[in-house]
């Protein structure tokens, strides 16, 4: 590149895309998915995504690649990671090629 030009900006990825990447990839390898479509009468801070595929249980929070966990998604991130054989992650765009190894 020629300076003075600058690369054109790549699409940022909204928590939206990212789950709907996550659903092709659950269907690709088999898992079950959910996520709750409105959260608006359910008490704050649970995941946004459970993804089942027998032994494993996934609860999966989504963010932008800046967000960050408010409080009570941090609470529910605490009791799910103390719990045996669930697994809990906080996703992010850009953690794409680790959420293909982990549903794989």
């Amino acid at each position: 590149m020629s300076k003075g030009i600058s690369k054109p900006a790549l699409p940022t990825l909204t928590e939206r895309d990212l789950r709907e990447q996550i659903r092709d990839l659950c269907k690709l390898f088999g898992w079950q998915f959910w996520f709750c479509w409105t959260s608006l009468h359910s008490p704050r801070g649970m995941t946004d995504l459970i993804l089942c595929r027998p032994p494993r249980l996934i609860f999966a929070e989504l963010k932008s690649d800046t967000g960050k966990l408010t409080a009570s998604q941090q609470e529910w991130a605490d009791l799910l990671r103390a719990c045996l054989g669930v697994e809990y992650y906080c996703w992010k765009p850009s953690d794409f090629q680790e959420i293909v190894s982990k549903l794989r």
